[in-house]
């Protein structure tokens, strides 16, 4: 093992011991109650970014910390602003469908996590997917032209691979792993839920990487 791979295993451990110590668990969620977007921007900043440099490691062999990596965590804070809000959304919503005769299985707790689920990850991720991929793209090319450069939204345009972003992003992650992640997730207390999907994106980070991983071993 590689200093990284302490360094990154510890911090791991470092926030699941805040989550299983009854004591700073209580404060954490204390504060993340109070100030929820606050809370799911830092809880995507981190475990999001985590899960991209996992990806790297397992990819390359090796840490690589990739170039803007405090610009990519600011999206990733923002997309768990997004994620804090669209739990909170799909999940009344959803509720009230089944109340209201329009989504069947009222009272089962399975169906009721799985139409939420299915319904957020169908109607916000492909928007979310494609504004982390934009980002990426346009973070890479400012590193790329250098400053004073501008950069114009057709050159981000331009280098954003459509078929991975349709053909993996959005036909495959959503149905296999988004959709029965977040009907787990939904099954959990509220307080709970974007936290949990927050970690589901390191194992999305391995996901991603041992694909890409299989496609360079091709």
């Amino acid at each position: 093992m590689k200093k990284g791979d302490f360094i990154w295993s510890g911090i791991l451990i470092c926030i699941i011991a805040v989550l299983a110590i009854p004591s700073s668990r209580e404060v954490f969620m204390e504060a993340t109650g109070a100030h929820p977007y606050i809370g799911g921007f830092f809880k995507f900043a981190v475990l999001a970014t985590m899960g991209d440099l996992l990806g790297a490691r397992i990819l390359y062999k090796d840490w690589k910390i990739p170039v803007g990596v405090f610009y990519r965590a600011i999206v990733w804070g923002i997309i768990g602003i997004v994620t804090t809000y669209g739990m909170s959304i799909y999940s009344s919503g959803v509720g009230q469908a089944q109340v209201d005769g329009m989504l069947p299985f009222e009272g089962i707790a399975f169906a009721n996590a799985l139409f939420k689920s299915a319904t957020m990850n169908i109607l916000m991720s492909p928007t979310v997917f494609l504004f982390h991929k934009v980002m990426d793209c346009f973070i890479d090319k400012k590193y790329e032209v250098g400053k004073g450069i501008k950069v114009k939204l057709k050159d981000v345009v331009n280098i954003v691979d459509w078929n991975a972003y349709l053909g993996f992003s959005v036909l495959k992650t959503i149905p296999f792993f988004w959709i029965p992640c977040h009907t787990i997730v939904f099954l959990f207390p509220a307080e709970y839920r974007v936290i949990a999907s927050a970690f589901a994106s390191i194992a999305l980070g391995l996901i991603l990487a041992l694909a890409n991983k299989s496609k360079v071993a091709v």
